[in-house]
C-alpha cells in the first residue's frame, strides 16, 4: 500500500498571496499598537519603569582632559518586554538579575530605535529587595557550583541569563555559542523528554478511564502549555518564540495531513511570528535561528532520498558548515577547536536534559571538572573578522539552492573553501 501523500500548504498563488495579505493586516496592527505604546512611553520628559537588569559591565572612556573616566553600563527589560541600555557610576552595586525602579529620559527617542532597542540616561529610583522564582532558583543554582563560572553557564542554560563577556568569547572561540543560549534545539531536547515521561503514565490513564482520547495530541498540548509557561518565566527570548510557534504551526499541519518538512512551514511560522512581535525584525537571535532551520530542511529536502543514518551523520557536519559564516561575521572568533562544535552539539543532547536531573537531585556540579577543561580549550582563539558580504553571497546561494542543486553543490564548497581558509589561518 503505498503512503498517504502530504498535503501542499498552499494550493494556488491565490491562496499564498492571501495570507500574506492576511499577515500584512496583523503586521499592520500590532505595529499600530506598538506605536501607542511609544507614543505613551515619550508622552512626557521623563518616564518611571519597573525593570530587570540583564547585564551589568564597566567600560572606560578618555575624557577632554585625556583622563580616564569608568562607568558601567546596564542592560535592562520593562515588565512590557522593552529592552534598553543605560549608563550608571563606577560605583552601583552589582544590581545583575535585580528588579529595579528606574526613572528614563526617553523624549528624543524615536520611533525605529524604540522598536530595534535604545540608549537614554537614566537615574535609579528604587532598587527591589524582594527575591523573584528566578532569583531563588539563581540562588540554588550557586549553591551547588564552587565555580562561578559553570554557576554562569548553567544560569544561562535554565534561565537565560546573560553570560560575562569573557564566557562569551569562549564559548564563541568554541564554536557553541548556540547551545548556550536557550533557542529551538533546547525546545526539541526537552519536549522529547517530557514525551517520554508523559506517555506511559498517559496511556496507562488513558486505556482505564478514556481509551476514545487521542495520546498524542493531549500529550502535545500538555507538553506545549509546560513550554508556553516556560517561555514566559523566561521573558520569551526570541529564538525560543520562534521554535514555540514552529511548534504549534508543525503540529497543527501535522494533524490535518500537511507536509512538515517544508519551505512553507518555516516562511508561515515566520511572517506569523514577525506580525504578532514587529519587534523581532531587529533581533538577531530570531534570525540565526530562522537561518538553522533553514539550512536543516534545505538538507532534509534535497537528500531526502538518503539512508536515515547517512542523513544523523552527516546534517551536523552540514550545518556546522552552513552557518559558520555567520558565527564569523557576528563573532569573529575562530579556534583550533572551532570544529569540535559538531562533537558538542550532539553530546549536548544527553548532556541538557541529565544536567537538569542531577540540579534537582542537588548535584548540579557532577559534570563541572569536565566542563572546566572545555572552557580551557575556548581561551584561545585567532580574531578573524569575515566581512559581511561572504554571508550576502551565501543567503544568495541559499536562496537558489532552492530551485538547483547544482547551486546545492556550489554554496557547499563555498562554505567549505571559507572553513579551509579558517584552518589554514589557526593551524
Amino acid at each position: 500500500m503505498n503512503s498517504i501523500e502530504k498535503l501542499s500548504l498552499f494550493k494556488t498563488k491565490r491562496e499564498f498571496f492571501s495570507f500574506l495579505l492576511f499577515c500584512f493586516i496583523i503586521f499592520l496592527f500590532s505595529l499600530s499598537y506598538q506605536f501607542y505604546k511609544y507614543k505613551e512611553f515619550t508622552k512626557f520628559d521623563s518616564q518611571l519603569v519597573d525593570a530587570a537588569v540583564l547585564k551589568q559591565y564597566t567600560k572606560t572612556k578618555l575624557t577632554k582632559h585625556a583622563e580616564k573616566k569608568e562607568y558601567q553600563i546596564l542592560k535592562l527589560r520593562t515588565d512590557e518586554g522593552l529592552t534598553f541600555y543605560t549608563t550608571a557610576g563606577k560605583k552601583l552595586p552589582n544590581l545583575k538579575n535585580k528588579k529595579v525602579q528606574i526613572e528614563l529620559w526617553a523624549g528624543d527617542i524615536s520611533f525605529y530605535k524604540y522598536l530595534q532597542g535604545f540608549f537614554t540616561f537614566s537615574k535609579i529610583r528604587k532598587i527591589y529587595k524582594e527575591n523573584s522564582l528566578k532569583q531563588r532558583i539563581s540562588a540554588l543554582i550557586d549553591s551547588q557550583h564552587a565555580e562561578q563560572k559553570t554557576a554562569s553557564l548553567y544560569k544561562a542554560l535554565f534561565l537565560a541569563i546573560p553570560l560575562k563577556k569573557s564566557l562569551q568569547t569562549t564559548f564563541s572561540n568554541l564554536g557553541i555559542s548556540h547551545l548556550i543560549a536557550i533557542s529551538g534545539f533546547h525546545l526539541g531536547v526537552l519536549s522529547a523528554v517530557l514525551f517520554l515521561l508523559l506517555k506511559y503514565p498517559y496511556k496507562f490513564l488513558q486505556n482505564r478511564y478514556f481509551p476514545y482520547r487521542s495520546y498524542k495530541k493531549d500529550t502535545f498540548v500538555i507538553i506545549s502549555f509546560i513550554l508556553f509557561l516556560y517561555m514566559i518565566f523566561l521573558n520569551s527570548p526570541p529564538s525560543l518564540l520562534r521554535a514555540f510557534g514552529m511548534l504549534l504551526v508543525g503540529f497543527y499541519l501535522y494533524t490535518r495531513g500537511y507536509e512538515i518538512i517544508s519551505m512553507q512551514t518555516l516562511l508561515v511560522t515566520a511572517l506569523l511570528i514577525l506580525s504578532l512581535f514587529p519587534m523581532l525584525i531587529f533581533s538577531v537571535g530570531f534570525w540565526l535561528s530562522i537561518a538553522g532551520v533553514f539550512y536543516i530542511f534545505l538538507f532534509l529536502l534535497h537528500f531526502q532520498q538518503k539512508n536515515k543514518i547517512w542523513q544523523f551523520i552527516v546534517l551536523p557536519f552540514w550545518v556546522y558548515l552552513m552557518m559558520l559564516p555567520y558565527s564569523l561575521v557576528l563573532f569573529g572568533n575562530f579556534g583550533i577547536y572551532h570544529p569540535f562544535s559538531i562533537l558538542w552539539t550532539s553530546l549536548f543532547t544527553l548532556f541538557y536534559p541529565l544536567s537538569i536531573a542531577a540540579h534537582l537531585l542537588g548535584h548540579g556540579d557532577i559534570f563541572d571538572g569536565y566542563l572546566m577543561h572545555l572552557m580551557a580549550l575556548g581561551k584561545h582563539a585567532e580574531h578573524i573578522s569575515l566581512h559581511k558580504g561572504w554571508v550576502i553571497v551565501e543567503i544568495i546561494l541559499s536562496l537558489l539552492s532552492l530551485y538547483k542543486q547544482v547551486f546545492l553543490k556550489l554554496l557547499s564548497l563555498y562554505c567549505l573553501f571559507i572553513f579551509i581558509y579558517l584552518i589554514y589561518n589557526v593551524a
